[in-house]
């Protein structure tokens, strides 16, 4: 993706919140999302985050403030859901995102017209943005894979074909939930270390992920395979994705056939879709493969690039907690062994079709060192030490009444560094 007006650092907003430092959706940004106003009954559509307020795209396509290929892409994205837009593919989002960047702009001398569709963010319910039909969540970092297994088989924690395929498994797409969805803690069938039978009962293990999200753009034909120097068209852009986990259900059911309840109850995204075009700034190598590694198989030789400069951190708040949130992860998505153009053309390598709206994940981003641990059984190495938190209290799972909030920014020098907003759940008593 190559880079245009649109990235200009030296470019602000006539809405003074988007130029602020540290804000999360500067000009250089404008992620795409779905909403509609708090108490209002209106129907769910399309906006642009801009600083503070939300850019309403039906109402400024009705006013024809849009033309060409962007008032194609504004039209799409004016549905309850943006499958439609992302069915449309990069270059229409991309017209989109230039006229957005246009009438926003301090240079801008539409703003009059403008500014009576712009929503503040405070206003809006943010809903998911797209209808997601199918999710698959893979197993990206090298870091989290060699921890997790370790936890299960100490003497073989790395399975042989970590290194030559990227691992995923098929997730629930009905359970996604957009950030500040509280949910239950889910029961299931438990067998504690030496019970010789399960029992059913409320989850005592439970875990976060902290994990990039991305959505399939234009799909491929079942049967059709993508390409790895096409699988990138095939991105519409990243959020952040919580793959909340039962990790004592997850243990006794996911023999043979892997994860089904301990993770179907729940996974929370971030209601804004950074586009593929917004991240161009920050694409980055992601970090070396051991020497000695095998090279990807051809279908997964990707050439240039493959991964993107951006810090996630996780934090708690606990029921106890005054204070703001508490940091207990940073990680970055260069700590991904795959890319996620290989997890897209490994997807399709079968003839799988991918559809608009469906969501991928990276599976959790845990990298090599104390504190960029992904998730609690590997902090906790597997629930036998504590984390202990800055405001004394500790965890070995997560308890009732925690909210797990997870936030992200791209930067790099010489770039106007964008945000993604949150991904936050909070875990309510089993019913």
């Amino acid at each position: 993706m190559a880079l245009d007006e649109t990235h200009d650092p030296k470019r602000t907003s006539w809405i003074e919140a988007a130029n602020a430092a540290g804000a999360d959706y500067p000009l250089q940004n404008l992620p795409l999302g779905v909403f509609r106003r708090k108490g209002v009954p209106e129907a769910a559509r399309g906006g642009v985050a801009i600083g503070d307020r939300i850019l309403d795209l039906a109402a400024a396509q009705r006013a024809r403030l849009f033309s060409g290929d962007a008032a194609g892409a504004a039209e799409a994205a004016s549905a309850p859901a943006l499958n439609r837009l992302m069915a449309m593919g990069n270059d229409a989002a991309n017209a989109l995102r230039r006229a957005c960047s246009e009438l926003l702009g301090s240079e801008s001398k539409n703003r009059a017209t403008v500014e009576p569709h712009l929503i503040a963010m405070a206003d809006a319910e943010l809903l998911l943005p797209a209808e997601i039909g199918d999710f698959s969540d893979f197993f990206s970092s090298i870091h989290h894979a060699t921890n997790a297994g370790r936890a299960f088989r100490p003497d073989n924690p790395l399975m042989p074909n970590f290194k030559y395929v990227p691992v995923a498994y098929h997730s629930r797409a009905s359970s996604v939930v957009p950030s500040g969805t509280n949910f239950r803690r889910p029961k299931g069938q438990l067998r504690p270390p030496g019970s010789d039978a399960p029992s059913f009962a409320p989850s005592r293990a439970m875990d976060c992920e902290v994990e990039l999200g991305f959505y399939i753009g234009p799909g491929n034909a079942l049967g059709d395979t993508i390409p790895i120097d096409r699988a990138e068209d095939h991105i519409f852009g990243f959020c952040l994705l919580n793959d909340w986990s039962a990790r004592d259900i997850q243990g006794w059911e996911a023999q043979p056939l892997g994860p089904f309840l301990g993770k179907s109850f729940c996974t929370t995204v971030s209601p804004w879709i950074v586009t593929a075009a917004a991240l161009a700034p920050f694409r980055a190598e992601n970090e070396p493969r051991p020497p000695g590694d095998p090279a990807p198989l051809p279908h997964l030789a990707q050439k240039g690039a493959g991964g993107y400069e951006i810090a996630i951190e996780a934090l708690i708040a606990t029921p106890k907690s005054c204070a703001a949130p508490m940091r207990f992860a940073l990680c970055k998505a260069r700590n991904s062994y795959w890319t996620v153009a290989q997890m897209v053309a490994h997807h399709a390598s079968n003839g799988c079709n991918l559809r608009p709206g469906d969501l991928l994940a990276t599976g959790t981003l845990s990298g090599p060192a104390p504190g960029t641990l992904g998730c609690l059984l590997e902090i906790t190495k597997r629930g036998s030490e504590a984390m202990k938190l800055p405001n004394g209290e500790e965890r070995r799972w997560l308890e009732d009444g925690d909210e797990v909030i997870f936030r992200a920014r791209a930067e790099r020098p010489g770039a106007v560094g964008i945000g993604f907003g949150e991904a936050r759940g909070l875990i309510l008593p089993a019913a």
